[in-house]
Parts: structure tokens; C-alpha cells; sequence
């Protein structure tokens, strides 16, 4: 969202939509021309498509500040079989915390929750029991919850996704303010 205010005063006459209504099906609506730039942490190789990375975070386990958890420098994968584990309404191999932490280790959490938003997630996390994987640069706001590394660590980075050969000097302009925040 930083990009938004400085996107708009240098292309005043471009309409600009901001929609998570394709926040699970990003992919398909960009193939479809319904949106013209995806942000995703997951980038997929698909012809006629490029993803450009801007900026690169650190998904961490966000725990409400009392929980035993979050005396820890790093949790295992052992740490999480007691927990209630909230994530978004995705596929299992479609998460990091399963996909690189959980199921190398033939661990799971004691029982799994979705949620559709991020702020539910992490109101979710600070009013009880539950944790959540979640990027860091989204806990630095968050009051009555800290961040506990995973593991050595799982890195990640956001990426723009845009159809190739239709190169539109607006969406260059976002793509590089985007390329320009430090988040």
C-alpha cells in the first residue's frame, strides 16, 4: 500500500483498484486480463507471464505475547504439535510453514484453522492460544503479539506478476515504485 499514494500522483489519469477478491486465485484472474498486476509470494513460471521480485521479508510464528513460545529465539517443528495453527483458506502445499517446516519433519499442528484476512489472523493470535505463520513486516504494527523465528529461518520474497508483450508505461511505473519501497 505504500506504493499507492506515489503511483497515483505520477499517473493521475490512470484508475487504479486495489481487490482481494482474487487473493486465493491471483493467478488465474491475471491469465484471464481481469487484473493487470498480481502481488505474490509465489511466483509460478508460466508462459506469457513475468514476476518481478521487490522486496524480500521473513516469514516468522506470531504468538500472543504470554505464550510459552514466545520466550523462544526459533521454534521447531516439534514446538507446533500442541498448537492451534491458523493460516489462510489455502491448500496445505501451498504453505511455507507446512510445505518447508512441518512436514519435512513429519510434524503437524494439534489442530488447523482458516481465516480469510490477515487482520482476523492476527486478532485471532493476540486475544488467545493460537499461533500463525505470518511475514514479519506485517507484525511490526501488530500490538500484544511477537515474532518468533522458524526454524533457521524462512525467507521469502513479494513479487509483481504481468503478462509479457503488454507493456504499458503505467504498470512500469508501478513495478518500479513498488521495486523502491523498504518495507
Amino acid at each position: 500500500m505504500q506504493v499507492v499514494d506515489p503511483f497515483l500522483a505520477a499517473w493521475p489519469d490512470v484508475d487504479l483498484d486495489v481487490t482481494t477478491v482474487f487473493q486465493f486465485g491471483g493467478l488465474s484472474a491475471l491469465m484471464g486480463h481481469e487484473i493487470d498486476i498480481l502481488v505474490t509470494p509465489d511466483p509460478t513460471e508460466r508462459p506469457g507471464l513475468e514476476f518481478t521480485p521487490v522486496f524480500d521479508y521473513e516469514l516468522v510464528l506470531a504468538v500472543v505475547e504470554g505464550h510459552s513460545l514466545a520466550q523462544q529465539h526459533h521454534v521447531v517443528p516439534k514446538n507446533l504439535e500442541t498448537e492451534t495453527l491458523i493460516t489462510y483458506p489455502v491448500s496445505r502445499e501451498r504453505l511455507d510453514i507446512y510445505t518447508k517446516f512441518l512436514i519435512p519433519a513429519h510434524a503437524l499442528p494439534r489442530r488447523h484453522r482458516t481465516v480469510e484476512t490477515t487482520d482476523l489472523m492476527l486478532r485471532l493470535v493476540a486475544s488467545g492460544p493460537a499461533v500463525s505463520a505470518t511475514p514479519d513486516w506485517l507484525l511490526r504494527q501488530a500490538s500484544g503479539v511477537k515474532r518468533v523465528r522458524i526454524g533457521d529461518g524462512i525467507l521469502k520474497s513479494i513479487h509483481l506478476g504481468h503478462r509479457t508483450g503488454e507493456t504499458q508505461p503505467y504498470l512500469d511505473g508501478f513495478i518500479s515504485l513498488a521495486s523502491g519501497v523498504r518495507i
